[in-house]
């Protein structure tokens, strides 16, 4: 009878043991098998859950528009004093809803894409209509200086800008700041010269790339990783490795993401490559993701960051590359004088933000993030925000500008794209993916926790038992 016990207690024993190393095993195991369906379904090809994520965007895509209003415009063209901004909007704009144009496979595990550009106006999501006025920098007139310096040309443009009665400000509705407008002073001009101008003209109708990624079936760990964009490696906007394009384009990036990674995608918008580091867990419908964020680092000043060094081309404004916050990217944009920074010069010295009114940056509002599920790599919710300047120069020859007291960046608008995932594909992505992972997790712990349980309770009886019959 003892021995029927003992023998019992030994067995239950023995089982609670082979349940824990059998939990314990499936760690590897599970993850074997993980890594098979990802490296499955996360390259780039026909038929994988990934191609159709990545063909056309599984959600939808919003740009909002804040427009700074300028509040004291008599002040500005008659004394050159300190604009004074309060902020318009937003106009929001659905975008990024068109598939990809022109899909073509590759070489070297590669597939190649255009990028169509489409907005339609979401009168729902905005404060007003496109026909809405504010109060604006004058693109056209501001850019002379930048655009020309020998003087008989300055003094001929002058003429037409004064016959067109042009002043640094002007009112234009926000269809036509966005999308474009005939300047009255460029339509004077009277040999051919592009008339029509606009802080995104043009973009309806238009095409970006041709891009080429990685499809991830030669090596996963380059998935949706740009190989060429326009052809080309570089971007022949700056020097060294600033110019390089590099990571993805910010949709999905490369499976299974760790914390300690910094991702880089690259931004036609910007015109440079750019980077994200781990900033907190976040759990979106269910499904737990990495958030990274663009740091302030990325905008830094080269005498903080030496590797931005390449990024300072501008020594007005950046006074030998000290000024933090503003990227001077004429280059890429046929030499007008546009600067790009976050919204509200966030992250910016405090020279670039003391030169206006009315700008209030704060992180939770205007910085850029991207949520991202680790184990696939796909980007579930995003936040790019960042904002449109011009620079302003005074300027001896240009009447509007004669009264301008000094050299400064002028901002016009900012814009948040976003996007997160919906309930449909959260749903779909929960039970393929995210809801598998938790459960084999679960089984995992309770098979470990449960059998060491079980082991250590039938062993004790046991020893329990075996000490009171040596008795």
């Amino acid at each position: 009878m003892g021995c029927n016990r003992n023998c019992g207690l030994l067995a239950g024993a023995i089982i609670g043991a082979v349940l824990a190393i059998f939990g314990g095993v499936l760690i590897p195991l599970g993850d074997h098998l993980i890594n098979k369906a990802v490296k499955k379904e996360a390259v780039i090809v026909n038929g994988t859950t990934a191609f159709q994520n990545w063909l056309v965007p599984g959600s939808t895509v919003y740009r909002e528009f804040w427009i700074f209003h300028v509040v004291n415009p008599s002040e500005v063209i008659e004394e050159g004093a300190q604009p004074k901004f309060e902020q318009r909007g937003p106009y929001t704009y659905r975008v990024r809803y068109l598939p990809k144009e022109n899909v073509t496979e590759g070489e070297n595990g590669t597939i190649t894409y255009m990028l169509p550009n489409i907005a339609h106006f979401e009168p729902d999501l905005s404060v007003g209509t496109e026909n809405d006025t504010l109060t604006v920098l004058n693109l056209a007139v501001v850019a002379v200086p930048s655009l020309y310096t020998n003087t008989f040309v300055l003094s001929m443009l002058n003429s037409w800008i004064k016959k067109s009665n042009s002043a640094i400000l002007q009112n234009r509705t926000v269809n036509e700041i966005l999308w474009g407008y005939t300047d009255p002073f460029l339509d004077r001009i009277p040999f051919p010269v592009k008339s029509f101008v606009g802080v995104f003209y043009p973009y309806n109708g238009t095409t970006d790339g041709p891009y080429s990624v990685y499809t991830g079936t030669e090596n996963i760990t380059k998935t949706a990783i740009i190989e060429s964009y326009k052809n080309k490696r570089t971007l022949s906007y700056w020097e060294g490795h600033c110019d390089m394009v590099n990571g993805t384009d910010g949709a999905s990036f490369p499976p299974f993401v760790k914390k300690d990674q910094v991702l880089r995608f690259f931004s036609s918008d910007i015109c440079r490559s750019i980077y994200g580091v781990f900033h907190s867990e976040q759990v979106v419908k269910g499904i737990t993701l990495y958030r990274f964020v663009v740091p302030r680092e990325a905008f830094a000043a080269p005498t903080e960051v030496p590797d931005n060094y390449c990024f300072c081309t501008d020594r007005e404004i950046s006074k030998n590359c000290t000024i933090a916050g503003v990227l001077d990217i004429s280059a890429c944009k046929e030499k007008k004088p546009v600067y790009i920074s976050l919204p509200h010069f966030l992250h910016a010295s405090e020279s670039v933000l003391n030169d206006v009114e009315g700008l209030s940056p704060n992180e939770l509002e205007h910085e850029t993030y991207l949520d991202i599920e680790p184990v696939t790599g796909f980007t579930l919710r995003f936040a790019k925000r960042l904002q449109v300047n011009l620079l302003v120069k005074p300027s001896d020859r240009i009447e509007p500008l004669k009264k301008v007291k000094k050299s400064y960046v002028f901002p016009i608008l900012w814009l948040n794209e976003s996007a997160v995932i919906g309930d449909e594909k959260a749903a779909m992505f929960r039970s393929k993916i995210s809801g598998r992972l938790q459960m084999l997790s679960t089984l995992q712990m309770a098979l470990m926790i449960g059998g060491s349980v079980i082991f250590l309770a039938f062993l004790g009886s046991f020893f329990i038992c075996r000490s009171k019959k040596l008795k």
